[in-house]
């Protein structure tokens, strides 16, 4: 079994967009959206969801009022100014880290544990999909993309899949290094602007760091053709592969629109078509890594 995750090294490249068409080219695969903050791969691809888990991570400080003798010590050590002046919790500021607790000289304060989001498992068109969302200011994004690809995998167990497509979350940070350790291969989707091309350095030796073979896709190559020529030099300075490119097209925008990708809502488009030929070649890097 492979994995194949695909990422950006900022928001808003078309990693996702990229992602739901590979799906629907892909055979013999499931899909994963590991973008937990902002998940969008389901507005793409529809999910029919089966079942639904809670996730449940952090803790948070809960103030016994019978117990409380209003001593004010939990308000003076939390450094994240959770304790309000009548001694309650601000749930949306509270970290969890514990310090009140420990604080507390009346053992009026109890950490508790709280609902931090929800893993799915669905069923799409293109096969099974596992997916989350982390709910609004939660934390541990990096442990739920953690239980996502290890839902996605025993999917793919269940139903005989040797593929596993993950739609990653942009940048360099947990949820990144989550989704990327231990796959079997990388594509890096780009474009050619100053704020991407810095990402993508950041990015690809992350990649590099975690010796995880990887390809990179550059999305709007025709807006600035320097700048894609920059990327060229530079991948090529690092022996690192580019599959293809796309152009700009209004029409990928009016697909996101009508809820479908790009390959399924005018397959016979240039960008449809220049995405078949990417999926081929990814293919052939993919035959070329080592089965996990």
């Amino acid at each position: 079994m492979k994995e194949l995750v695909i990422v950006s090294g900022k928001g808003g490249t078309g990693k996702t967009s990229v992602a739901a068409s590979l799906a629907v080219l892909a055979t013999n695969s499931i899909m994963a959206d590991c973008d937990v903050d902002a998940p969008n791969l389901h507005l793409l691809l529809a999910p029919e969801i089966k079942s639904s888990e809670e996730f449940i991570e952090a803790k948070i400080a809960v103030i016994d009022p019978k117990l409380c003798t209003n001593c004010g010590i939990c308000e003076t050590v939390c450094k994240f100014d959770a304790i309000t002046p009548k001694f309650q919790v601000e749930p949306i500021l509270c970290e969890g880290c514990g310090v009140c607790f420990i604080s507390c000289p009346a053992d009026a304060i109890e950490m508790k544990e709280r609902l931090s989001g929800y893993i799915y498992t669905s069923e799409t068109n293109c096969g099974p999909m596992a997916h989350a969302l982390l709910l609004a200011g939660e934390s541990n994004s990096g442990k739920l993309v953690t239980r996502v690809r290890q839902l996605a995998t025993k999917l793919a167990q269940q139903y005989e899949k040797d593929l596993i497509i993950i739609d990653g979350p942009p940048g360099i940070a947990c949820a990144a290094i989550s989704a990327i350790t231990g796959a079997s291969a990388g594509l890096v989707v780009t474009e050619p602007t100053v704020a991407a091309i810095h990402d993508l350095e950041r990015i690809l030796e992350l990649f590099q760091h975690f010796m995880i073979p990887v390809m990179v896709l550059i999305n709007k190559s025709d807006l600035n053709n320097s700048k894609t020529s920059q990327i060229k030099d530079y991948c090529a300075q690092k022996g690192i592969p580019i599959v293809g490119e796309l152009v700009y097209d209004t029409i990928m925008y009016k697909a996101v629109i009508e809820g479908q990708p790009i390959v399924k809502y005018a397959p016979t488009n240039k960008l449809a078509k220049a995405l078949e030929m990417i999926w081929k070649k990814i293919e052939h890097q993919l035959e070329a890594t080592n089965d996990k």
